[in-house]
């Protein structure tokens, strides 16, 4: 039988990546580079770069790329694939771009199954298909822990990116997943979780966010991010710092993949949740009669996440009726103390 994928990682999925307070540490002392041809760097810790190839008397073009990829956060080695595929795809939608290419980013034991590696890449072309973009190529690393994941390059109108950095007061915030993947990876790990909760999260981390940018194309939309790693308010703070505002979150109208408040509860909390927690709480008004579990699952990192979208009210209705899974989760005031507050 061969080995569970999961068994010999320390963190699944996008709980996998580096501490925010590391990488923010380390980025401080990276010299800026400018260029006027840059229209959204790294600056502003945003989803994707994008770079303008508008050409002199040409219509507006620019590029969109990112890169992400991470360790096995399922036992299967198709669905592993096409979870990593969808979460790197996710970052040139939340910038609202269309993905065109992709490279593989592959890293595999030398003497590992060749067919897990197969399936690992089956199942990430398939995703990488069904979002009408396609493989150039790529590059292997032998190394005893699986990552496998993809550098996207998409395009956009440069009159029309999507920023981090744009909330406005007075806009709703609308989010389009449930949140719990971390929690959910977690219980798999430990060996509590229940097969039809896993089956859930499974089937959200596989939902490309395809359609919720396409249904924000023909509104005013004023910001958006996608959630991953950093958890729903560690991305949530970049948006407020960058857009220098306050973004009020009401915890219960957050929705839940089934089995992760119970999962919470029980302490199925990664790492890369509690470093997140460590990065961000200082940023965060947390209401104290918020239970602890549901604090917790705030800090939880996503894998293949929603997006988070503040825009009008009006064009929050428009949305939410073209996109039924999404739902309001708080609004965008002026800057108050804190750029984060969590009410019941």
């Amino acid at each position: 039988m061969a080995a569970r994928l999961t068994a010999n990682v320390k963190a699944g999925g996008c709980a996998s990546k580096l501490s925010p307070k590391i990488l923010d540490q380390a980025l401080r002392s990276v010299p800026r580079m400018t260029n006027e041809h840059v229209l959204v760097g790294y600056d502003t810790a945003d989803d994707a770069g994008v770079y303008d190839l508008t050409l002199p008397g040409g219509a507006p073009l620019a590029m969109v790329q990112t890169v992400d990829f991470f360790t096995p956060i399922v036992d299967d080695p198709y669905t592993f694939g096409g979870i990593a595929a969808a979460n790197a795809l996710s970052d040139v939608y939340a910038m609202g771009g269309r993905p065109v290419t992709a490279l593989s980013l592959v890293v595999f034991p030398g003497k590992g199954e060749v067919t897990e590696l197969e399936q690992i890449l089956k199942g990430g072309a398939d995703k990488i298909h069904e979002a009408g973009c396609v493989i150039l190529g790529g590059h292997s690393i032998s190394e005893d822990e699986i990552k496998f994941g993809y550098s996207v390059t998409g395009l956009i109108d440069p009159r029309r990116i999507l920023t981090n950095t744009g909330a406005k007061p007075g806009d709703v915030l609308v989010f389009t997943k449930r949140i719990g993947t971390g929690v959910v990876s977690t219980a798999l790990k430990k060996g509590i979780v229940a097969q039809e909760d896993m089956n859930a999260s499974i089937k959200q981390m596989l939902t490309l966010n395809r359609h919720a940018a396409e249904a924000m194309q023909p509104l005013e939309v004023h910001g958006c991010t996608d959630v991953t790693g950093f958890g729903l308010l560690g991305h949530a703070r970049e948006m407020a710092l960058g857009s220098n505002v306050t973004l009020e979150i009401t915890a219960s109208s957050i929705r839940y993949l089934p089995g992760a408040i119970e999962y919470s509860k029980a302490g199925a909390h990664s790492g890369g949740l509690h470093n997140n927690r460590d990065f961000v709480e200082s940023c965060v008004y947390m209401d104290p009669g918020i239970p602890v579990e549901i604090q917790a699952l705030l800090y939880d990192p996503q894998t293949s996440g929603g997006l988070l979208i503040s825009l009008p009210a009006g064009e929050a209705e428009k949305f939410l009726a073209a996109q039924t899974e999404a739902y309001v989760i708080g609004k965008v005031t002026e800057r108050q103390t804190k750029p984060l507050e969590v009410k019941l």
